[in-house]
């Protein structure tokens, strides 16, 4: 359900974070290809080690989706080793690109002129495929709006007070497509933004509040600074 004071809180943290770190220019990628075996590359590691991956990848001439399907799962082990778990995400890379083979020949541009709903649903069919790496191709390779939550979204949102610290994924991911205007850009922008933040200072841990951007605006600030 739409709540205008959760929408314009919402819009308010946005603007804030980009006040703060302007545009992230994300997701990095010179093709859609090369965007789509990020979202899986990217599971559980940092994008530094998503890069080195990839520049593997590339300087084998392996990054186009004939020579990456048929290349021997032991050499594409060894390319994306950076990115870590290699030789369960060369198999989750293998199954995703069978995947779209089986249904839509070799073709992205086939996958993503299917319903938007329907193809999230085969792409959580394919065994690898989360939530998460679902939305990230949706929203960064398709174009289409989903809203991409990570950990990131869960610990920051649940810190202002927005969302339940068990909320499970699609109930947050709901909050936001629920309270801001389905806009690729907007939901892309939005995300990074989180994900800096997430890094820069809303840590696990030991989060660093003295300059957050929204330190003010955090229910986790406020209890601290009363303890």
């Amino acid at each position: 359900m739409h709540d205008k004071k959760i929408r314009k809180q919402l819009i308010s943290i946005y603007r804030a974070l980009f006040r703060a770190y302007g545009s992230q220019h994300w997701w990095p990628g010179e093709t859609p290809f090369e965007i789509l075996v990020g979202a899986v590359l990217t599971q559980n590691t940092s994008w530094t080690n998503v890069e080195k991956a990839i520049a593997n990848l590339k300087q084998e001439r392996v990054l186009t989706f004939p020579r990456m399907l048929n290349a021997a799962p032991g050499k594409l082990a060894l390319l994306i080793r950076p990115s870590g778990y290699f030789n369960i995400k060369t198999k989750r890379l293998r199954n995703l690109l069978l995947f779209i083979r089986t249904n839509y020949a070799d073709s992205l541009v086939r996958m993503f002129s299917t319903d938007p709903a329907r193809l999230r649903q085969q792409l959580l069919e394919v065994n690898g495929i989360g939530q998460e790496t679902a939305d990230s191709i949706l929203l960064y390779v398709g174009e289409k709006p989903f809203f991409v939550v990570d950990a990131y979204t869960k610990r920051i949102f649940s810190r202002l007070g927005l969302i339940a610290d068990n909320a499970d994924y699609r109930t947050v991911q709901r909050f936001f497509m629920n309270n801001l205007a389905k806009n690729v850009n907007f939901y892309n922008e939005y995300h990074a933004l989180i994900v800096r933040i997430g890094k820069d200072h809303c840590k696990k841990v030991k989060p660093l509040c003295g300059d957050c951007p929204i330190h003010a605006k955090c229910r986790k600030h406020v209890t601290d600074s009363e303890t």
